[in-house]
């Protein structure tokens, strides 16, 4: 205050007979002392000087500490002489320092002189020193005189104790005093107890910027299906850094296809140390082609112990063939509790023929209601010929809801020749979506003549990417004979093919053939011939021979005859026999016999005498 003091003095000496203005000493005049003391010197250094008066100055937290100690020092002086108010301050400062002995006298002090912020401050501070009765005491005081801040102490304290009735009744005097912790307390307590009156609270702290109030409230919204409400409440929460809250948030917008704002949700999520954010980013990342940065943020997730992202890092790590280091992350993630490690690792050893140690892992994974690891056990029992064994882990995950379970339990009990039990199963399956288990319901259906029931399960079955699916679906279309019913049959047939599905491309090389395609013809019974169909080598030889190409026709006949296509032999027999080769042509008929069908069989025994008469003669 001093050099305060002396400086406005200096700045206040001015001439009598000036308008305000400072009287300027005549040169060599001696100044008065007081200002010659705060004026500039000469220069001589230049700006080397200005720094270092500059860095004389003192700093901004100097400055800082020098105000409060000399507030500290005011309030200490008016509280020595009975000031109520400057006890309240004086003991708020010393308890916001940490100083507790210091500031309970003073807050006492002021409290036994009715201060209503002493009396909150001091139970405050009493609950700091483990004193909660004595606490809750002073609180009440101050809630009384209308404190909203002790009302939400006392409200907590009453909680703490199990005192609901009473949490109640403190925490909404506080709310309804516009406390927004007590408007947050008060929802929280009533959303324990399932009331539906916590969301007006929640809704009301969240209005006042309480990031937890928002997250929950958008959690209710969520719930309800307001989806908008929900994404409104979590932006709120998020932006305040609310890590839970931004990696919902992330995970909504992931949802509606949003994946770059989804990203940097997940990303500011992840950096306040959200694992299950992180590993939410390295999925994404992953999708985006980034598997360098998926498995930094899963390594983080992992090691932060989340249990997904070490799965994660294990399956990327065996598909590279990191075996051992693939072994690692799985078990980490055992050990992080989450049993999809224990499914992982049978899969591993399952993948390297170490099926004992697969046994095992298995097992355990499916002891915890694991669907899919029970599945896997009773694959492995039913391989090793344990089919009593394997029946009821096929059971538990059925029951469990795995479709792969209910389509082998059908198989199962095929096998057994109870086709009701496997009928059911199979429509169980297929109800969900199986592709192969809606194939084996269309087949029993088109037995039974229900043509309808077998096209719908047969659409399901090709949808499901069922090759002989897309092929059945195929042949039903076409046996309706309508046009449009042909193209769509084409169609499927094409899916089929493109699948592999060597009577699919032979369908598809008739039909080309039919539209007088001759090229693409050739192209789809090439495939299907090169792929062991014989039907495709023998219409493929008939393509050839049309064309002129007969001794290429001639070595696809061969194929298809050697693989038991009567037709074929019976070509090459007359093909033998134009040649004037009478031995390989009754070699020919003899296969064509043997083959059929009965009028292939027919034509070839009048051939083979023919011959006969003509070797004779």
């Amino acid at each position: 205050m001093g050099d305060g003091a002396r400086l406005l003095k200096a700045r206040q000496i001015r001439d009598p007979g000036s308008a305000g203005r400072t009287t300027v000493p005549a040169a060599g005049a001696a100044l008065v002392p007081a200002v010659a003391d705060l004026l500039p010197g000469p220069r001589v250094g230049g700006l080397d000087e200005e720094r270092l008066i500059e860095s004389d100055l003192p700093d901004e937290e100097t400055l800082e500490a020098r105000e409060e100690a000399e507030l500290e020092a005011r309030h200490r002086r008016a509280a020595e002489h009975g000031d109520i108010g400057a006890m309240s301050v004086l003991g708020t400062l010393l308890l916001r320092r940490g100083d507790l002995e210091g500031a309970e006298p003073h807050l006492r002090g002021a409290a036994a002189g009715g201060d209503r912020p002493a009396a909150n401050n001091l139970g405050l501070l009493l609950h700091q020193r483990g004193y909660a009765d004595e606490a809750a005491a002073w609180w009440r005081i101050a809630a009384v005189a209308g404190s909203a801040a002790a009302a939400h102490a006392l409200g907590r304290h009453f909680r703490e104790r199990g005192d609901e009735p009473g949490a109640e009744y403190w925490l909404r005097q506080a709310a309804e005093s516009g406390h927004t912790l007590g408007a947050y307390a008060l929802a929280d307590l009533l959303d324990h107890r399932r009331d539906v009156g916590a969301e007006r609270w929640f809704h009301a702290a969240a209005e006042h910027g309480h990031r937890e109030a928002a997250y929950r409230l958008a959690g209710i919204c969520a719930e309800r299906g307001e989806e908008r409400e929900a994404e409104q409440w979590y932006r709120q929460a998020a932006a305040r850094r609310h890590r839970r809250a931004a990696l919902r948030l992330g995970t909504l917008l992931e949802e509606r296809g949003e994946f770059e704002e989804a990203k940097r949700w997940y990303l500011t999520a992840a950096r306040d140390g959200e694992p299950r954010a992180a590993c939410a980013l390295g999925f994404l990342l992953r999708d985006a082609g980034d598997v360098d940065g998926a498995a930094t943020w899963w390594r983080r997730a992992a090691n932060a112990g989340d249990g997904n992202a070490a799965n994660a890092l294990g399956a990327l790590h065996a598909q590279e063939g990191e075996t051992q280091t693939a072994e690692r992350w799985y078990r980490a993630a055992l050990e992080a509790g989450d049993i999809n490690g224990a499914f992982n690792l049978g899969l591993l050893c399952a993948g390297q023929g170490r099926t004992t140690q697969a046994e095992q892992w298995y097992r355990k994974a499916a002891y915890t209601g694991h669907r899919e690891a029970a599945n896997a056990l009773a694959v492995l029992l039913l391989q090793r010929g344990d089919a009593a064994g394997a029946e009821p882990w096929f059971s538990k995950a059925a029951e469990a809801g795995s479709v792969d379970a209910a389509f082998n339990l059908g198989i199962l009990y095929a096998g057994r020749s109870d086709d009701a039990t496997a009928r059911r199963w199979y429509e169980r399956a297929a109800a969900s979506g199986h592709g192969e288990a809606a194939l084996q319901v269309a087949i029993a259906l088109q037995k039974e003549g229900d043509a309808h029931g077998a096209e719908r399960h047969l659409r399901c079955a090709a949808g499901g990417g069922s090759p002989e699916g897309a092929f059945r679906l195929g042949a039903l279309l076409d046996a309706q004979g309508t046009q449009e019913a042909e193209a769509e049959a084409e169609e499927w047939y094409a899916r089929a093919a493109g699948q592999g599905h060597r009577r699919a491309q032979v369908r598809l090389g008739m039909c080309a053939a039919k539209r007088g395609d001759v090229v693409d013809a050739a192209h789809w019974y090439r495939e299907a011939a090169e792929g062991g169909s014989r039907n495709g080598a023998f219409n493929l030889g008939l393509l050839l021979a049309r064309e002129g190409a007969e001794p290429e026709a001639a070595l696809w006949w061969t194929r298809a005859a050697d693989a038991g296509h009567g037709r074929a032999a019976l070509r090459l027999a007359l093909l033998a026999a134009r040649h004037g080769q009478l031995a390989d042509a009754q070699a020919w008929c003899a296969r064509a016999v043997e083959c059929g069908p009965a009028e292939v069989a027919e034509r070839a025994a009048r051939l083979t005498d023919a011959l006969e008469h003509e070797l004779s003669a």
